[in-house]
């Protein structure tokens, strides 16, 4: 697969394995003739809510002062990103640019941007680090109050797009918009990776792997000898699961629908799979029967209010902690019964693994090039850039875990 309008001249699995030297020359060579320039390059644009992705030729320009312009390798296919198609979130102006799960190669830096330089791995981060707000001064949280959640991230800092096609402005996606071959991002919201990184793997610390996995050994901090319930078995779910075994959980029940993914499940960890679907009862019945009292942690990685109910009272009463880590849509309400928590229940949410991002990713990354944890499996489908609408078929058909795109 070739890459078109841009400064690649090899096929993207030789520019995965060519070494370091080739890399930086390569890299020094599309400097030179981009920097500073505005570049014409394919993007997957959502024009309107509930309809196909379309490929688009798009302008992008280049990074203003403390940005940084990336030339994407690889993008995971996320739920979040299915729900924006869907229009479930509020505030989302089309035409967007969505993508949040990617992973690339820096093109070119503006003006006041330290510690980051043309030809550097680097992971776009979908929840910053500023570094000044009350949140990231706080050791116990990594809720950075420049995220999403609480300002638009539909433009960069100066309220304004980096992207343009056919004469309209298109906005950016969490600033993320890993949907494009190049992309513009705040500096400080970018984490520089191990210069070895195989990079069609490395996109899943821009949101699966740190989400999950940090759910379980940050969030919950599971302990080992415990046992725990994870529903929902997509990369996220799979990733809570590497978690639990990896904090020396000794009983590990997974939880879905769909029981093709329960091969998965067991490979990295799992002791127990059940399908909902095969009991007339309430799951969370089930697994108190097989648990006695109940697990001692429950992770819900769906996006669904009642399976987050049934996550929070399958856990031990007097002290079972259940982690919310699924997206909801955001009209979506709860009611729950207080003498569940007032018992001895603690309900918990987590974001990004509760993981400092610009801290922790290049950490998280180490860990992995050290064999800590093995990725591979999360990993099922692997389809050029231009086939991302199949992607999103095989996600809703739940026929994969982790469809990744190559540019």
């Amino acid at each position: 697969m070739s890459l078109e309008n841009s400064f690649y001249t090899a096929p993207i699995t030789s520019w995965i394995n060519i070494s370091v030297a080739d890399k930086k020359r390569a890299m020094s060579t599309a400097t030179m003739s981009t920097a500073g320039k505005v570049i014409k390059c394919k993007a997957a644009v959502a024009w309107a809510p509930n309809q196909p992705l379309a490929i688009e030729e798009i302008e992008v320009q280049p990074p203003k002062a403390e940005e940084v312009r990336i030339k994407m390798v690889s993008t995971g296919i996320c739920r979040t990103d299915d729900h924006a198609i869907h229009g479930e979130f509020h505030g989302l102006n089309y035409p967007v640019i969505l993508g949040h799960e990617g992973a690339g190669i820096i093109e070119s830096v503006g003006k006041g941007v330290t510690g980051l330089k043309p030809g550097d791995k680097v992971i776009p981060l979908c929840l910053p680090q500023c570094g000044k707000c009350s949140s990231c001064l706080n050791e116990r949280s990594n809720y950075c109050f420049k995220s999403h959640f609480n300002e638009p991230q539909t433009v960069l800092l100066d309220k304004t797009s980096r992207f343009s096609c056919k004469g309209k402005v298109v906005d950016h996606f969490i600033w993320t918009s890993t949907f494009s071959e190049y992309i513009v991002m705040p500096a400080g919201a970018v984490a520089k990776i191990d210069d070895r990184a195989p990079m069609e793997k490395a996109c899943l610390f821009g949101c699966a792997f740190p989400t999950g996995y940090g759910a379980a050994v940050k969030t919950a901090k599971v302990e080992p000898g415990t046992t725990c319930a994870v529903f929902g078995l997509g990369a996220v779910g799979l990733s809570i699961i590497i978690g639990c075994k990896v904090s020396g959980a000794s009983r590990i029940i997974a939880i879905d629908i769909n029981s093709s993914k329960f091969e998965k499940a067991k490979m990295f960890g799992a002791t127990d799979c059940i399908n909902p679907k095969d009991f007339s009862k309430p799951i969370q019945e089930v697994i108190k029967e097989m648990t006695g009292d109940g697990v001692h942690y429950s992770f819900e990685c769906i996006g669904s209010t009642e399976v987050m109910k049934a996550a929070l009272e399958c856990t031990h009463p007097g002290y079972g902690t259940s982690v919310i880590i699924g997206v909801a849509p955001q009209d979506a309400k709860i009611t729950f019964d207080p003498l569940l928590l007032l018992t001895g229940r603690t309900w918990k949410g987590s974001i990004y693994g509760g993981y400092k991002s610009l801290d922790s990713v290049p950490q998280l990354f180490s860990d992995y090039m050290a064999g800590k944890f093995d990725l591979d499996g999360l990993v099922t489908h692997t389809l050029p850039f231009t086939q991302i609408n199949e992607g999103f078929e095989l996600l809703r058909a739940g026929k994969s875990i982790r469809t990744v795109l190559l540019f």
